[in-house]
């Protein structure tokens, strides 16, 4: 298949996403989902949809066909388990783009080495913009159907002639640069190791590494300015050195400022409430990074006053001991200014990725819906005209409302293409999910004043700067896993009781207060048999919004370690990670603080959790002056 002179890619481009192989028809796609070929035969044999009376019709960026073929595999694939943040794709198909890229200039990289050249030194890694040996040492072009994408580390400098005259020609490289107007951002030495594919390490050579501020540098500049740096290195005795330019700014890394929960008409609804101030939102520490042991938020509350009486403008969040301590089995209690910080970090290894891959398969559903809606829009056009009037009407009435729709598809797809850019570059590094420390966490324990509850709460602070703009207090979003009607449904088992659960506008339950032990033994709504019940939620780190119901009576356990505890139980609506969630009924009063469950396969068919009037008491016992109820910071 000779595809049209139109199509906007190039056989490098389509090599980088995964999207390109050797057949000839599409009954040869190989490893490819059958979307994301529907998507670009679409493309191939209507390139008329790429001209300017259609230009808002089906102009997918790259992007989106890689998030297409991703979303098409996507039922197929279990959650990762892996901290990877991104995998190259290594699927292609039998698309095959004549492609026209040439080097014009010696400084000019192609595409494909361009995007591709520091792939593997992290989750979201730089573009190189120019290097000095570029001529010299050509960068591979994949060839065949699956070509290896080759991977790099960065490996410090030592034992090199660089070492012992680095303090002398830095200096000279950076007067250097300033002299040429070049705005450097930093100046820096490394070694890359290229994994290749047969498994051996190649370690290249030693590179002085520059950064230049965002668009102020052009790949020329570069070239111009490499060969003095290389004669100033040699004529200090540093042979062999390559110059490679890179786009970056240096940053603190505090990180960005929480998201607000958005309506959900903004395309980023769901696929953003990681990243926003809502309970339920995913957790994890530092000291607990290794085991990527992950939880979720319980409560915030303002502390108003510290333990010594002077007013606190301090806020905390709320999770299980063993949720933010790796040893739960001794008190833990932060002791203020100039000691070591136990950070406190939003949404582990496993949790981000799992984020990004929801955006991605959110783009990838929009792109399908796009390829659809065009090629309904070319039939209806070559349709010929109707004599029945009414279905002539009929036609061109849906000729432009597909039109409409189709425009409000594609801009969709650029707000969550921005969205995915955004969350990779902005909070990406894990170091720069720190949303704050922990501050006490008292050891596990089951013997507290003869109630025999679990004990399992730990307290952090969070850090104002990140939370204070988009902090609302005690919010549940309960975002779109269900309709309006379906949840409403699902806390009505009979119909003719009071009024159990209303859908808030905003999708936003605000928490208010606690469901007591008396009302726990004996709930006041009834279900289709007309048997007491109450009907409960959690939004939790692993399995989101789910319903279930209590128990009734007090569940009494014992571990494997002969430990005894009493604690409310629930139904299959948990699985590990969840640890932390809090359990509250329709009318936003809180339940239970969810912190194991009984597994079977991969979630639990009973959920336990510790009382949460109970669980008040012991906070109040630490922060006597706690308030659980602003809706401000």
């Amino acid at each position: 298949m000779d595809p049209p002179k139109a199509f906007p890619f190039t056989n490098e481009e389509l090599d980088a996403a995964g999207l390109r192989g050797e057949g000839k028809s599409p009954s040869h796609f190989a490893r490819v989902s059958e979307f994301v070929v529907q998507v670009m035969t679409t493309m191939t044999e209507h390139p008329e949809l790429l001209g300017e009376s259609l230009t808002f019709f089906l102009q997918l960026s790259l992007f989106t066909l890689e998030c297409i073929n991703y979303s098409g595999h996507r039922k197929s694939l279990s959650s990762p388990a892996s901290p990877t943040l991104r995998e190259p794709s290594s699927s292609r198909s039998a698309l095959t783009i004549a492609s026209g890229a040439t080097a014009v200039a010696p400084y000019a990289l192609s595409d494909w080495e361009r995007t591709t050249y520091y792939n593997g030194i992290s989750p979201n890694h730089s573009e190189l913009l120019y290097r000095s040996d570029l001529l010299e040492n050509p960068f591979p072009i994949p060839k065949g159907r699956h070509p290896h994408l080759p991977t790099k580390t960065v490996y410090g400098v030592f034992n090199t002639p660089l070492n012992t005259v680095w303090d002398t020609v830095a200096p000279q490289i950076r007067e250097f640069l300033k002299a040429r107007k070049i705005r450097y951002s930093a100046i820096k030495t490394a070694r890359f190791v290229t994994h290749g594919e047969d498994g051996k390490d190649t370690l290249g050579p030693v590179v002085i590494w520059i950064a230049t501020h965002p668009t102020t540098t052009t790949a020329e500049n570069a070239h111009d300015a490499s060969p003095d740096i290389l004669a100033l290195l040699e004529a200090n005795g540093v042979e062999g050195a390559v110059v490679e330019w890179y786009e970056g700014a240096v940053e603190k890394l505090s990180g960005p400022h929480l998201l607000r929960v958005t309506d959900d008409t903004n395309p980023t609804h769901y696929v953003r409430r990681i990243l926003t101030a809502a309970l339920g939102m995913p957790i994890s520490t530092a000291e607990r990074e290794d085991a990527d042991a992950q939880g979720s938020v319980t409560l915030f509350f303002h502390e108003n006053k510290d333990k010594r009486g002077a007013p606190s403008a301090k806020v905390f969040g709320d999770s299980n001991c063993h949720v933010l301590r790796e040893d739960t089995t001794v008190e833990y209690e932060f002791k203020g200014a100039g000691a070591p910080l136990q950070h406190v970090r939003l949404a582990g290894f496993r949790r981000f990725q799992r984020d990004l891959d929801e955006i991605k398969a959110c783009i990838g559903g929009y792109g399908s819906d796009a390829d659809l809606l065009a090629r309904e829009i070319v039939e209806l056009e070559a349709k010929p005209k109707s004599e029945d009037p009414e279905e002539a009407t009929e036609d061109e009435a849906a000729v432009k409302a597909k039109r409409e729709k189709l425009a409000k598809v594609k801009k969709d797809i650029g707000v969550l293409e921005a969205f995915y850019k955004d969350t990779t570059s902005q909070w990406g590094d894990i170091a720069r999910r720190n949303i704050g420390h922990v501050d006490w966490a008292p050891e596990i324990s089951v013997d507290v004043l003869g109630r025999k509850y679990t004990k399992d709460i730990g307290t952090f602070q969070v850090d104002a700067a990140r939370f204070k703009a988009q902090f609302k207090g005690n919010v549940v979003d309960l975002g779109s896993k269900f309709t309006p009607r379906q949840l409403t449904d699902m806390f009505y088992p009979q119909s003719g009781g009071r009024t159990a659960f209303k859908f808030p506008t905003n999708r936003q339950l605000r928490i208010n207060g606690c469901v007591t032990r008396e009302l726990l033994a004996v709930p006041d709504c009834f279900d289709s048999n007309g048997e007491p019940c109450l009907i409960v939620m959690k939004d939790g780190n692993t399995t989101d919004l789910t319903v279930g119901r209590y128990a009734g009576l007090e569940a009494y356990l014992c571990d494997d370690l002969g430990v005894e505890s009493i604690e409310l139980a629930s139904g299959p609506f948990s699985a590990k990670g969840d640890s932390g969630s809090l359990i509250f009924d329709g009318e936003g009063h809180m339940v239970g603080i969810l912190h194991s469950g009984m597994p079977k396969g991969g979630s639990n068919h009973v959920t336990y959790a510790t009382p949460a009037w109970w669980a008040i008491e012991q906070l109040k016992l630490k922060y006597p002056h706690a308030d659980f109820n602003r809706i401000a910071f």
